[in-house]
């Protein structure tokens, strides 16, 4: 019989990313069932004053949270973490939960495993801490082969070998300058001018049109398929990396870098000056001490070749398994 998890699904895309990553990554003896999980004002609360319940849920505009009740919760993010100990509570102690991102200590030990990034490691360690480098994601190598197979043709005409660029921008509290916008664009025509070939490149929101701008002038003439923010077409980031014979990814992304990372190519990450922050430094140079990846700057970068995939989604999956072995 098969295993039932709830998925809590708010709006944090980024989190679910992550989720459908771990999801993807199960097998065939799990049945995921996706709730949608809406809030109320109260939902900016400490769950400290939240503890085991479901304030702060907007139950008219959520998915039913009704019995029978699962056999296992996957909650994405700090504001799914009283839901999910609800959801225990309710069960009576039968629902195991699967946390993503550290939530504080209050209820930690209601928690049957949560998933915490190295580069966020707490001061504090329990037994129910699982430490990863990086996040978990899609990029597998089932979605990397039939990506090949469908967009290799879009991309027939333009010359080898493929750069794929992805560009992020701005954080909290780091804009992403117009100084970095430059010089990420004039690193890229380096690499061109040495490589030769084509770039397949995509952006995000958080670039922004003026670092759009100023990245695209400085690589004006290089053939190049593009996916910029805002265009009307079929996403092809997943036909990028597929396709790619390197692929050249900001650091301010962990998202951005994992999934890279998760494509099994060289992996070349432009971090600028005076942008990230220590986080970003501290996830950056774990993917380079177990070579997943090398700074674009990098003298050696050409050369590098990585030691293999980055998928941490498949040591969450084999950890969750092992919550139901004797």
């Amino acid at each position: 019989m098969k295993k039932v998890m709830w998925a809590l699904f708010d709006s944090r895309m980024g989190s679910i990313g992550q989720a459908k990553g771990i999801i993807q990554a199960l097998d065939d003896s799990y049945e995921v069932v996706e709730k949608k999980i809406a809030y109320t004002k109260l939902a900016k609360l400490p769950n400290v004053f939240k503890g085991a319940s479901l304030l702060g849920m907007n139950k008219k505009e959520s998915s039913p949270l009704e019995a029978p009740y699962p056999d296992l919760v996957l909650s994405i993010s700090r504001r799914t973490t009283p839901i999910a100990r609800w959801i225990k509570k309710k069960s009576k102690g039968k629902t195991k939960i699967i946390q993503l991102i550290f939530p504080g200590k209050c209820g930690l030990k209601d928690l049957d495993l949560v998933i915490v990034p190295e580069h966020d490691r707490e001061k504090s360690s329990a037994a129910n801490i699982f430490y990863i480098t990086g996040c978990p994601h899609r990029v597998s190598e089932k979605a990397i082969a039939e990506a090949k197979t469908k967009w290799e043709p879009a991309f027939a005409e333009l010359p080898r070998p493929f750069t794929t660029v992805i560009i992020g921008g701005s954080i909290k509290g780091k804009p992403f300058k117009l100084e970095n916008a430059r010089k990420f664009g004039q690193e890229l025509r380096k690499l061109h001018n040495k490589t030769g070939g084509s770039i397949l490149i995509t952006d995000s929101r958080r670039t922004g049109s003026e670092g759009e701008k100023v990245i695209m002038r400085e690589l004006e003439g290089i053939p190049a398929y593009t996916y910029l923010w805002g265009e009307e077409k079929e996403n092809p980031i997943m036909g990028f990396w597929a396709c790619a014979d390197r692929v050249v990814v900001s650091g301010d992304s962990v998202s951005m870098c994992c999934e890279s990372c998760g494509s099994g190519k060289p992996v070349l990450i432009f971090t600028g000056e005076g942008w990230l922050t220590p986080k970003h430094y501290r996830f950056v140079d774990s993917l380079y001490q177990q070579n997943y990846a090398i700074a674009l700057e990098d003298e050696h970068a050409l050369e590098f070749q990585p030691d293999g995939r980055l998928d941490p989604a498949e040591a969450i999956a084999e950890k969750i398994n092992n919550l139901f072995r004797g």
